[in-house]
């Protein structure tokens, strides 16, 4: 009677055991929680491919001013260099000095107003 006792028990235990994995895969498969774990690792995956690039990033930039640098020395060149004074141009012609007598006889007029 023992050994019918303890293989029922056995039985049962393992049925509630199988039955308890087999309700937390089927939770996990449902299709709200397939979503939910696919966003989660999209961006993981994510956020992990921007950290790489932004090291990558900062990697180039570096080694772009270390090279500059080393060119710089190389040829010379000073770091501050003087430069020329920036010229300015006149966006409105001066209408107070008197035209000369060819520009009145050009074909084409700059005044925009003309037409309306």
């Amino acid at each position: 009677m023992f050994r019918r006792t303890f293989w029922f028990t056995t039985g049962v235990a393992a049925g509630v055991w199988a039955t308890t994995k087999v309700n937390r895969k089927l939770k996990q498969l449902t299709p709200e929680n397939l979503a939910a774990t696919a966003a989660n690792k999209a961006l993981e995956a994510g956020h992990r491919l921007k950290d790489r690039a932004v090291g990558f990033a900062l990697d180039v930039r570096d080694g772009m001013a270390q090279r500059e640098a080393e060119l710089g020395e190389a040829l010379g060149i000073n770091e501050n260099p003087e430069l020329p004074a920036p010229r300015r141009f006149a966006a409105i012609e001066n209408r107070n000095t008197p035209k000369s007598v060819d520009s009145d006889r050009t074909t084409y007029s700059y005044n925009r107003n003309e037409d309306h």
